[in-house]
């Protein structure tokens, strides 16, 4: 990150592995058509869902500093913002979904950087900065929501992915990126959409990741909020598109009523939604995503939480009834003839935590080879390990400079010398070492004791397994950026002149004169040189609209009408032009 990116007191509290992600939004490489674009979804938005937004959104705008006319500085944005306790952070384009969602975690809303083109000026598939400025941030500003973001992001970056899920956001990555930039050929977006296709239809069972992140597009991308028979809209992808937010208000639009079920319904980012949901209220979102919540690994643990875990193929953590904490690769798992984890091995760099704090002398360099254990209770005793009491573990052999011989109920055999233990805050022992130690199970080396000191993690069982590393910022982690990045459209010659125009129009604007002579020139050149571009006239015709000259207001309004023959733009021309003829 940038020595240059200003952190106002909420991203102060980012973690390192988070700050990767962050760039120096590239305001200058904001184009005036660009700035046209923002301008015009704005007015149009405002105009449109001052009726059908949930309350909070035009407040929120006013609120989170977003203006009409101008695309937001990050900097500005961050100086209203912390007063609500947030921060934004500009990112290139899609990021990994767990990352995404821990920035949430720390009341960080995530905004791309680039904006929208021209051609794609009602929807892109590919987030923006109109998607997440003007569609997430004003929401934000209504207290019960704000937290539900919060605690999503919480619960949400803890959610087990599967190994395919990656394999799947960065094919949903490239397809957006490929989507957006208009230089990009027919052939290599059907490539892309055919590759997303084959992966969908691989996934196989749905990781918890998936299940959460179809939660979220329910309700943060696509929600809507009251009663069946008229919602009104909050999810930032209605309120960015001013082709879908009206669309989604239409009975071609299927509504439920917001559930769990929602986990189960997945989305094309490609099209308009056929069916969404709607809850009741804010605080019914919040309900439904406890009620997931109690599904997930990350509170029942058990054999299931480390098998998502192993199929993961990445960092994640295993939390054992002792509130010891496991953060590696899990890799291998042994049950017992009813299921039960009996033994539990990571491969690689493994740090032991406490309460979300590396236990000093357990870090990933001293387990560097990877760490294993037994869970459970010693065969033939009802009392576990951390619940004995001083006389219990003399009576039993588990005290410093004894060698014992460990029998646990799954046949896990320890055999060593003891060394030391560490205790938790309630005084219950959570690691025993041992020298001269041997771990196996039946004719299964386990742990030889060529291999140092063995540390056994304490524990009767598994209680929680999630997604990443109990204490990442001791652990080291880091997240790489995606490899491939948004890319920067290459402008040829006559759209660098039409740029030029479009800044010409804007000085005439922020000028508040209309300097007729001027803008007579420039229609001219639009006339001959760019006739198919609509917006900048439709700018035009909004500064002469008032003016006296009626012969050239009739001019550009026969131009405009022209242009709008075209189906694809029709809509957008004529609104535009009734959204000037407005008070």
């Amino acid at each position: 990150m940038g020595k240059e990116i200003i952190l106002n007191n909420v991203l102060e509290k980012l973690p390192y592995h988070l700050r990767s992600f962050i760039l120096k939004q590239p305001y200058d490489g904001y184009t005036s058509q660009n700035q046209s674009v923002w301008r015009y979804v704005m007015r149009k938005n405002i105009d449109y869902l001052s009726a059908v937004a949930h309350e909070s959104y035009i407040k929120g705008l006013k609120i989170t500093g977003i203006s009409v006319d101008k695309i937001p500085k990050m900097e500005g944005m961050n100086r209203i913002l912390k007063d609500i306790g947030w921060a934004a952070v500009s990112v290139d384009g899609f990021i990994p979904p767990n990352a995404f969602m821990e920035f949430q975690a720390y009341n960080t809303l995530v905004i791309a950087a680039d904006i929208r083109t021209a051609k794609h000026i009602e929807y892109t598939p590919a987030p923006d900065i109109i998607h997440e400025a003007a569609g997430h941030a004003p929401i934000i500003a209504n207290p019960e929501y704000a937290e539900y973001l919060r605690r999503f992001g919480e619960i949400g970056s803890k959610a087990i992915s599967s190994a395919k899920d990656y394999d799947l956001y960065e094919a949903i990555r490239h397809l957006s990126i490929i989507k957006e930039d208009p230089n990009t050929l027919q052939k290599d977006i059907l490539e892309a959409e055919n590759a997303i296709d084959k992966i969908t239809s691989n996934m196989g069972e749905p990781s918890e990741m998936s299940k959460i992140r179809n939660m979220h597009w329910w309700t943060v991308e696509y929600g809507l909020i009251g009663n069946l028979e008229n919602p009104k809209i909050y999810g930032a992808g209605l309120l960015s598109s001013i082709g879908e937010s009206k669309w989604c208000m239409s009975n071609n639009v299927k509504k439920e009523l917001y559930s769990i079920a929602a986990c189960h319904v997945g989305f094309d980012i490609t099209k308009p939604q056929p069916k969404l949901f709607v809850t009741p209220n804010f605080a019914y979102l919040s309900f439904v995503l406890e009620e997931f919540a109690n599904k997930m690994a990350l509170r029942n643990g058990g054999l299931t939480g480390v098998e998502k875990l192993i199929d993961s193929k990445d960092l994640g953590t295993i939390e054992l009834s002792t509130g010891i904490q496991i953060s590696g690769k899990f890799t291998k798992v042994i049950t017992d003839e009813n299921k039960r984890v009996v033994y539990i091995n990571t491969t690689g760099s493994t740090a032991l935590a406490y309460k979300n704090k590396e236990i000093i002398g357990h870090d990933k360099d001293y387990h560097c080879d990877g760490f294993g254990s037994p869970i459970g209770k010693l065969k033939g005793i009802n009392i576990a390990i951390e619940d004995m009491s001083p006389t219990d573990l003399e009576v039993y052999g588990i005290y410093e400079g004894k060698r014992c011989n460990l029998i646990f109920e799954g046949d896990i055999i320890v055999s060593g010398e003891i060394i030391t233990g560490k205790r938790n805050l309630q005084g219950k022992i959570i690691l025993i070492s041992f020298k001269n130690c041997t771990v196996k199970k039946g004719d299964e080396i386990l742990f030889d004791p060529s291999w140092g000191v063995y540390d056994m993690a304490v524990g009767a069982s598994i209680v929680s397994a999630f997604s990443g590393i109990a204490d990442p910022n001791s652990f080291g982690l880091h997240f790489e950026p995606p490899k491939e990045k948004t890319h920067k459209i290459k402008y040829s010659t006559d759209e660098i002149k039409l740029h030029e125009l479009y800044t010409r129009v804007s000085l005439i604007r922020n000028s508040k004169q209309a300097e007729l002579n001027a803008l007579k020139d420039i229609f001219k050149n639009l006339e001959t040189d760019f006739k198919s571009d609509w917006l900048l006239v439709l700018e035009i015709y909004e500064l002469i609209y008032n003016e006296k000259d009626k012969e050239f207001t009739n001019k550009v309004l026969s131009h405009l009408k022209g242009l709008s023959q075209q189906k694809s733009i029709a809509n957008l021309i004529l609104d535009g032009i009734d959204l000037i003829k407005k008070p």
